[in-house]
Protein backbone atom coordinates (compact mmCIF):
# COMPACT_ATOMS: atom_id res chain seq x y z
CA UNK A 1 0.00 0.00 0.00
CA UNK A 2 1.28 3.38 -0.94
CA UNK A 3 0.64 6.07 1.46
CA UNK A 4 0.48 9.73 0.89
CA UNK A 5 1.78 11.70 4.10
CA UNK A 6 1.50 15.09 3.08
CA UNK A 7 -2.15 14.37 3.16
CA UNK A 8 -2.10 13.03 6.45
CA UNK A 9 -0.08 16.34 7.47
CA UNK A 10 -2.72 18.87 5.63
CA UNK A 11 -5.77 17.14 6.64
CA UNK A 12 -4.48 16.90 10.77
CA UNK A 13 -5.65 13.21 11.45
CA UNK A 14 -3.91 10.34 11.48
CA UNK A 15 -4.65 7.59 8.38
CA UNK A 16 -5.60 4.14 9.72
CA UNK A 17 -5.30 0.65 8.16
CA UNK A 18 -6.55 -2.56 8.62
CA UNK A 19 -6.22 -4.88 5.80
CA UNK A 20 -5.99 -9.21 5.41
CA UNK A 21 -2.94 -9.74 2.86
CA UNK A 22 -1.12 -12.60 1.26
CA UNK A 23 2.39 -13.30 0.82
CA UNK A 24 4.25 -15.69 -1.29
CA UNK A 25 6.65 -17.92 1.05
CA UNK A 26 8.69 -17.78 -1.95
CA UNK A 27 8.70 -14.11 -1.73
CA UNK A 28 11.44 -14.57 1.44
CA UNK A 29 13.53 -16.56 0.08
CA UNK A 30 13.64 -18.50 3.05
CA UNK A 31 13.86 -22.50 2.99
CA UNK A 32 12.08 -23.23 6.70
CA UNK A 33 9.24 -20.98 5.52
CA UNK A 34 6.68 -23.83 3.85
CA UNK A 35 3.39 -21.84 4.33
CA UNK A 36 1.75 -18.38 5.34
CA UNK A 37 -1.63 -18.41 6.57
CA UNK A 38 -3.81 -15.45 6.17
CA UNK A 39 -2.15 -12.29 7.62
CA UNK A 40 -3.75 -9.36 9.22
CA UNK A 41 -1.63 -6.17 8.52
CA UNK A 42 -2.63 -3.01 10.39
CA UNK A 43 -1.31 0.55 11.36
CA UNK A 44 -1.71 4.17 12.42
CA UNK A 45 0.26 6.85 11.06
CA UNK A 46 -0.10 10.53 12.56
CA UNK A 47 1.82 13.79 11.84
CA UNK A 48 3.93 14.51 14.57
CA UNK A 49 5.85 17.97 14.89
CA UNK A 50 9.06 16.42 13.81
CA UNK A 51 8.29 13.86 11.55
CA UNK A 52 5.44 11.11 11.07
CA UNK A 53 5.10 8.69 13.77
CA UNK A 54 4.21 5.27 12.70
CA UNK A 55 3.01 2.06 14.88
CA UNK A 56 2.04 -1.36 12.64
CA UNK A 57 1.31 -4.34 14.16
CA UNK A 58 1.31 -7.87 12.27
CA UNK A 59 -0.43 -11.00 13.23
CA UNK A 60 -1.23 -14.39 11.67
CA UNK A 61 0.60 -17.47 11.68
CA UNK A 62 3.26 -19.69 9.62
CA UNK A 63 3.99 -22.84 8.90
CA UNK A 64 7.62 -23.66 9.20
CA UNK A 65 9.74 -27.39 8.37
CA UNK A 66 11.63 -28.71 11.64
CA UNK A 67 15.00 -28.01 11.24
CA UNK A 68 15.65 -31.51 12.65
CA UNK A 69 13.52 -33.81 11.43
CA UNK A 70 11.68 -31.85 8.68
CA UNK A 71 7.86 -32.42 10.01
CA UNK A 72 5.66 -29.49 9.66
CA UNK A 73 5.65 -26.31 12.55
CA UNK A 74 2.30 -24.16 12.98
CA UNK A 75 3.67 -21.03 14.62
CA UNK A 76 2.02 -17.60 15.78
CA UNK A 77 3.09 -14.36 13.92
CA UNK A 78 2.81 -10.98 16.24
CA UNK A 79 5.25 -8.62 15.29
CA UNK A 80 4.73 -4.95 16.45
CA UNK A 81 6.38 -1.80 14.68
CA UNK A 82 7.45 1.37 15.84
CA UNK A 83 9.11 4.02 13.45
CA UNK A 84 9.84 7.82 13.12
CA UNK A 85 9.41 8.52 9.25
CA UNK A 86 11.23 11.50 8.23
CA UNK A 87 11.36 13.01 4.80
CA UNK A 88 14.27 13.84 3.66
CA UNK A 89 16.10 16.16 0.76
CA UNK A 90 17.71 13.39 -1.39
CA UNK A 91 21.31 13.40 -1.24
CA UNK A 92 24.20 11.58 -2.93
CA UNK A 93 25.16 8.34 -0.77
CA UNK A 94 29.34 8.63 -0.49
CA UNK A 95 30.58 5.41 1.27
CA UNK A 96 29.04 3.78 3.96
CA UNK A 97 26.74 5.29 6.70
CA UNK A 98 27.18 4.21 10.46
CA UNK A 99 23.60 4.60 12.49
CA UNK A 100 23.52 5.08 15.96
CA UNK A 101 21.30 3.70 18.28
CA UNK A 102 18.97 6.42 18.25
CA UNK A 103 18.52 6.36 14.64
CA UNK A 104 17.49 2.33 14.26
CA UNK A 105 13.54 3.56 14.98
CA UNK A 106 14.02 6.07 11.94
CA UNK A 107 13.03 5.75 8.67
CA UNK A 108 14.17 8.73 5.77
CA UNK A 109 11.80 8.75 2.81
CA UNK A 110 13.30 11.14 0.07
CA UNK A 111 9.22 11.62 -0.63
CA UNK A 112 6.30 11.95 1.15
CA UNK A 113 4.98 8.66 0.03
CA UNK A 114 5.41 5.79 2.06
CA UNK A 115 5.28 2.09 0.72
CA UNK A 116 4.29 -0.33 3.16
CA UNK A 117 4.93 -2.99 1.48
CA UNK A 118 8.93 -3.25 2.43
CA UNK A 119 8.03 -2.82 6.35
CA UNK A 120 5.58 -5.65 5.72
CA UNK A 121 8.07 -8.00 4.59
CA UNK A 122 10.76 -7.13 6.79
CA UNK A 123 8.63 -7.55 9.71
CA UNK A 124 8.12 -11.51 8.33
CA UNK A 125 11.45 -11.93 7.61
CA UNK A 126 11.71 -11.06 11.42
CA UNK A 127 9.40 -13.75 12.46
CA UNK A 128 10.88 -16.90 11.09
CA UNK A 129 13.12 -18.01 13.52
CA UNK A 130 17.01 -18.99 12.04
CA UNK A 131 16.75 -22.49 13.31
CA UNK A 132 12.98 -24.03 13.80
CA UNK A 133 12.97 -26.98 15.75
CA UNK A 134 9.51 -29.02 16.41
CA UNK A 135 10.22 -29.42 20.13
CA UNK A 136 13.56 -28.67 22.23
CA UNK A 137 14.18 -32.52 22.50
CA UNK A 138 13.94 -33.23 18.75
CA UNK A 139 16.26 -36.42 17.82
CA UNK A 140 15.99 -35.46 14.09
CA UNK A 141 16.71 -37.82 11.29
CA UNK A 142 19.02 -40.58 11.05
CA UNK A 143 21.76 -39.86 8.73
CA UNK A 144 22.43 -42.99 6.94
CA UNK A 145 18.65 -43.93 6.36
CA UNK A 146 16.87 -40.97 7.39
CA UNK A 147 13.92 -42.34 9.51
CA UNK A 148 12.35 -40.24 12.32
CA UNK A 149 14.45 -40.94 15.11
CA UNK A 150 11.26 -39.58 17.27
CA UNK A 151 9.01 -41.87 16.03
CA UNK A 152 11.75 -44.88 17.12
CA UNK A 153 15.24 -45.82 16.41
CA UNK A 154 16.52 -47.49 13.21
CA UNK A 155 18.56 -50.27 12.73
CA UNK A 156 21.37 -48.66 11.27
CA UNK A 157 24.45 -48.95 13.15
CA UNK A 158 26.33 -46.00 14.12
CA UNK A 159 28.45 -44.36 11.70
CA UNK A 160 32.22 -44.72 11.85
CA UNK A 161 34.47 -42.28 13.36
CA UNK A 162 36.92 -40.46 11.11
CA UNK A 163 40.09 -41.59 12.31
CA UNK A 164 41.42 -37.96 11.87
CA UNK A 165 38.64 -37.61 15.48
CA UNK A 166 39.46 -40.33 17.38
CA UNK A 167 41.65 -38.36 19.83
CA UNK A 168 38.42 -36.69 20.98
CA UNK A 169 36.15 -39.64 21.23
CA UNK A 170 38.86 -41.01 23.27
CA UNK A 171 38.50 -38.38 25.55
CA UNK A 172 34.90 -38.05 25.65
CA UNK A 173 35.11 -42.00 26.63
CA UNK A 174 37.20 -41.50 29.21
CA UNK A 175 35.16 -38.45 30.92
Amino acid sequence: MRIHLERIRREGRPFTWDESVDVAPETLGRDALVALGPLRWSGRITWAATGYYLTAHLAGEQTLACDRCLEPIVAPIAEDLELLVLVDEPRPLEGELELSGDELGVLHLDDEVLDTEPLLLEQLQLAVPMKPVCRPDCKGLCPQCGADRNRGGCDCREAEVDPRWAALAALKEKS
